[in-house]
């Protein structure tokens, strides 16, 4: 495995590996270059339902890859507005493209103040990573 990790700076993280990015009165939500990387190729990919509501560190769905099965958790509670349906056919979207194409969902936030203190600004997240990686 590489040691360098993308980790934009414009998102926030949680430390199960999972992003979210702000937009306007929605969250964008997907698994991180370290996530897709330490999965291999990803294979298919589980989502949850538009209309769906999910408490903060929910399962949102599953990322499979040839060599595991991954939970995703959502970073913060909601409800599921959108969901990526280019990943039934094109799963490796999330391994070539993260941060911009390979995107699960988007949800529609019930309390954003109370869920994102909890949450990893980019720098804490590339050190917490950085140490998971040095250990290894």
């Amino acid at each position: 495995m590489k040691n360098e990790y993308q980790a934009p700076n414009e998102l926030v993280y949680t430390k199960e590996h999972e992003w979210l990015r702000l937009e306007g009165d929605k969250c964008r939500i997907g698994v991180t270059d370290y996530a897709q990387a330490s999965l291999h190729e990803i294979v298919y990919v589980d989502l949850p339902k538009v209309g769906a509501k999910v408490a903060q560190m929910q399962s949102l769905g599953t990322v499979e890859s040839v060599k595991a099965v991954a939970d995703v958790y959502s970073p913060i509670a909601g409800l599921v507005l959108e969901v990526n349906n280019e990943l039934s056919d094109a799963p490796e979207l999330v391994n070539k493209s993260p941060y911009e194409k390979g995107w699960l969902t988007v949800i529609r936030p019930d309390d954003l103040k109370k869920d994102l203190p909890s949450l990893l600004k980019p720098e804490v997240y590339r050190d917490f990573v950085k140490k998971i990686t040095e250990k290894k």
